[in-house]
């Protein structure tokens, strides 16, 4: 038992020991990954802020340049106009632009005239202006004296017309103003001189500290090196990080350096949570493998314990086994029993759907052998009337529709059989107005009116021609049906396309649906037993035969009275149909 427990103890603690190990190792990896993935978005920030600093200068560059050419500087510089009416283009200038101040001054350094008087300086001797008397853009930046703020000062030479520069226009650019749309943003960014003053930062608490100045010194800091990066340790409040990356840019067009202090506190807690991360999957593996072990010690006692008992159950399993045999054997002539009683119910299915069938057929061949009544007694009529023109195209009719009833036949059949002729593109307005035509003397007859305006436009849509035909008919007569008796019997037929699709409505003006969820079901009608066309299986056949088309049928009754049926099929565009 001693012996045991050591194993357990020297294992455990040398797989936390590898556990340690690993998750230090990972921990140096992701460290070094998260400083570099830091320093990559930290020099794309300093930059964009360096662009930004410098795009905002700029504008101030191009205004110094472009008031030197103003056609009032030069003559007031030159002594032959009064300084007042260019005092006041500068004033102008400085309110439209936002700057600190715009001066015009001589060759000597001589204010002659500036937007704010009160702002008068020399400029004799700064370096600005000597390099503006070279003939080149004099750039410089300071403290102003005068207006107690940073500025940036860009000279402008002003050329006379021989050639020779005859003065300067300096234009001061206000340092606080441009930090003031930026100030407190992320990352901490200080742009230096040359001499290690702080000029410009978006944190207001570094402006004129310098490195290694004496009574304006810079933030304690200390600078340490890890994966080529240079890490700040600062105590500098909270408005600063305590451990940062110090990235730096080179900025000579502005004559500064921009530096920037990357917050590394992120990237570590993301490194530890990475190595934690780490430490618990190998510590949740390492204690399934502890149970895995442990689980299989116990079983395999277990197994010792079972063995021994395997030769007691023996002579008990031989016993089940025989009761299981004649279970076996009762179970299979009861699954015969039960395939017997499948197979008669599906005979029995069949005879009924054959059953439904035959009805079907006597319901759709009737309303085209009334068809065929009329025209028949119209042939006759015309005959006694000697109009064998008239009497000839009923006959013809008569052949159509003998034809037609053939083909419905046809599918009537293949219906029971389970098959369909392939879908096609049907000319609507074709089909309905051959099934008009069919119910033209039933209409007459019983008295309707009805409204159909065909659209100008030939509408294709996809299905099989004698089968639409079959369910307009069931519906054009279910409506006549419908109406026998009713004051004024009135059927409207429209046609309307939406989203790729054809709507087909019917509309009567009779009573109306009393179960409108009921009227698709097979054997469903609201006319009189007696009626020999009453036998409900219309309906039921034009749903099945609309569902074929990939399309869809619904009935209900109008809000003015009346029921409607309407059919959805596909469209088929015009180009597609020609």
């Amino acid at each position: 038992m001693k012996t045991t427990f050591r194993q357990r103890f020297f294992a455990v603690a040398g797989f936390l020991l590898i556990i340690g190990g690993l998750s230090g190792v990972v921990w140096v990896y992701a460290e070094r990954s998260a400083l570099n993935g830091l320093a990559q978005r930290g020099q794309s920030d300093l930059a964009l802020a360096a662009d930004r600093l410098t795009s905002e200068l700029q504008r101030f560059r191009e205004l110094a340049v472009l008031t030197a050419d103003h056609p009032f500087v030069a003559p007031v510089l030159l002594g032959e106009q009064p300084a007042e009416d260019l005092a006041a283009v500068l004033q102008k200038v400085a309110d439209k632009s936002g700057s600190l101040n715009v001066v015009a001054v001589d060759r000597f350094g001589k204010q002659l005239a500036a937007a704010r008087a009160d702002g008068a300086a020399e400029v004799a001797d700064s370096r600005y202006f000597r390099r503006a008397m070279d003939g080149a853009l004099g750039v410089d930046h300071f403290l102003s004296t005068s207006f107690d703020r940073r500025a940036y000062a860009f000279a402008a030479p002003v050329f006379a017309d021989e050639g020779p520069v005859i003065g300067a226009v300096i234009v001061l650019a206000d340092v606080e103003e441009i930090e003031a749309s930026w100030r407190g943003g992320r990352p901490t960014v200080f742009f230096t001189d040359e001499e290690g003053f702080v000029f410009v930062s978006n944190r207001s608490e570094l402006v004129l500290l310098a490195r290694d100045g004496a009574e304006t010194a810079f933030v304690p800091y200390s600078e340490q090196q890890r994966w080529g990066h240079r890490l700040w340790s600062l105590d500098a409040g909270r408005y600063l990080p305590s451990v940062a990356l110090h990235i730096s840019l080179d900025l000579p067009v502005i004559g500064l350096t921009g530096e920037a202090l990357i917050d590394v506190e992120p990237a570590r807690q993301l490194a530890a949570l990475q190595a934690a991360v780490v430490a618990a999957v190998f510590l949740a593996f390492g204690a399934l493998l502890f149970l895995a072990t442990e689980r299989r010690r116990a079983l395999k006692e277990v197994n010792a314990r079972l063995e021994a008992r395997v030769a007691q159950r023996t002579q008990a399993l031989e016993r089940l086994n025989r009761d299981l045999r004649h279970e076996v054997t009762e179970r299979t002539f009861a699954e015969a029993q039960l395939k017997k009683a499948q197979d008669d119910l599906v005979q029995a299915g069949k005879l009924s759907a054959l059953g439904q069938m035959s009805a079907g057929i006597s319901h759709e061949l009737n309303q085209p052998l009334m068809a065929i009544g009329s025209f028949v007694e119209n042939a006759e009529t015309f005959l006694q009337r000697g109009n064998t023109d008239a009497a000839a195209r009923n006959l013809t009719r008569i052949g159509d529709l003998s034809r037609r009833m053939a083909r419905i036949i046809r599918n009537l059949r293949a219906f029971a059989r389970q098959e369909s002729e392939a879908l096609s593109e049907v000319h609507l307005q074709n089909v309905i107005q051959a099934v008009l035509e069919m119910v033209e003397a039933r209409a007459r007859t019983a008295g309707v009116t009805i409204a159909w305006e065909p659209p100008a436009e030939p509408i294709y849509v996809r299905a099989g021609e004698i089968r639409l035909q079959q369910v307009v008919l069931n519906l054009v007569g279910n409506a006549i049906d419908a109406m026998i008796g009713q004051p004024e019997p009135r059927m409207e037929i429209g046609v309307s396309i939406s989203e790729g699709r054809v709507q087909v409505s019917v509309r009567d003006s009779g009573p109306g649906i009393a179960e409108p969820e009921k009227i698709f079901d097979p054997f469903y009608t609201t006319k009189e037993v007696s009626d020999s066309e009453g036998m409900g299986l219309g309906l039921s056949i034009s749903y099945g035969l609309v569902q074929s088309f990939g399309g869809d049928i619904r009935g209900r009754n109008h809000p003015d009275g009346g029921a409607v049926f309407t059919v959805e099929l596909d469209l088929i565009e015009r180009s597609v149909a020609a």
